[in-house]
């Protein structure tokens, strides 16, 4: 994690990323950083705990790594795997250490960089169906979801951690 104090999307533009997709990428290595920062010294006792039956630290991070995931495949135009519909309903039930949880979100942010670093611009306006009801939607409101979505629940993930670390 960097060691920088600004936020993100005032580092300056990413060298390698396509300009319409800046913020994008600022807003899930933002994400990464904040689930870092809120994880340092949670305990592992308290991953799966869910007080007020609030969802638990360990359901957000399977989340965050799923939604990243699933949202990005719609993006390119792909149907969800069998692997990927197991994810899905796995969330919420314990099967990983925190490590694990936090390793597993670290490596789908950068699937997504990298996949954002290879987004043709020209394609950000064309549709994409969304799940098994193919919803409308494009591949930019697919990628600007995936990144509204991930900051929400890195939000809730912030909420739920410092209430179930007291």
């Amino acid at each position: 994690m960097t060691t920088e104090t600004r936020e993100v999307w005032l580092r300056g533009p990413l060298p390698d990323m396509p300009p319409l997709l800046q913020p994008i990428a600022h807003a899930l290595m933002q994400a990464r950083e904040e689930v870092y920062a809120l994880l340092k010294n949670f305990p592992e006792t308290s991953l799966w705990e869910r007080p007020s039956n609030i969802a638990s630290v360990g359901f957000h991070l399977q989340h965050l790594t799923g939604v990243l995931d699933r949202i990005f495949t719609y993006a390119r135009q792909e149907i969800l795997s069998p692997e990927q519909l197991t994810a899905l309903k796995a969330e919420g039930k314990p099967n990983a250490s925190l490590e694990e949880l936090v390793r597993r979100f670290d490596k789908q942010v950068d699937d997504a960089l990298a996949q954002l670093r290879i987004t043709d611009e020209k394609l950000l306006t064309e549709v994409r169906g969304v799940g098994r009801a193919q919803l409308p939607s494009t591949v930019i409101g697919l990628l600007t979801h995936a990144a509204e979505h991930t900051m929400r629940h890195v939000g809730q993930l912030s909420v739920t951690v410092r209430i179930t670390a007291v």
